[in-house]
């Protein structure tokens, strides 16, 4: 695919993982949903090479909805969160065998 010509490559973006402000051909986009491939009506966010080589890219259906209906990042504690996470997990997916 060739690109438009515009300059839009070396705007500035943010990495969400740690902040960095690095230009957007030194970024990587991540598609908080998995499908970087559908495009229409998405805006992306992006991440720095750095962090995108530490993310995993495993894939996590379900993942990003099981976060919203908990409530992530909406002030629980770390152990409050993670205990509903495991109790929740637990009820939709049933007890992971040892």
């Amino acid at each position: 695919m060739w690109r438009s010509g515009s300059s839009s490559g070396s705007d500035p973006v943010a990495c969400v993982a740690c902040g960095t402000e690095v230009s957007r051909d030194d970024a990587r986009e991540y598609d908080k949903h998995g499908d970087r491939w559908e495009r229409n009506g998405k805006a992306f966010e992006y991440l720095c090479k750095p962090c995108f080589r530490r993310e995993c890219h495993q894939p996590r259906d379900e993942l990003e909805a099981l976060l919203v209906d908990l409530g992530a990042g909406e002030g629980l504690s770390d152990d409050e969160f993670l205990a509903a996470y495991v109790e929740t997990v637990h009820e939709r997916y049933g007890r992971v065998e040892e």
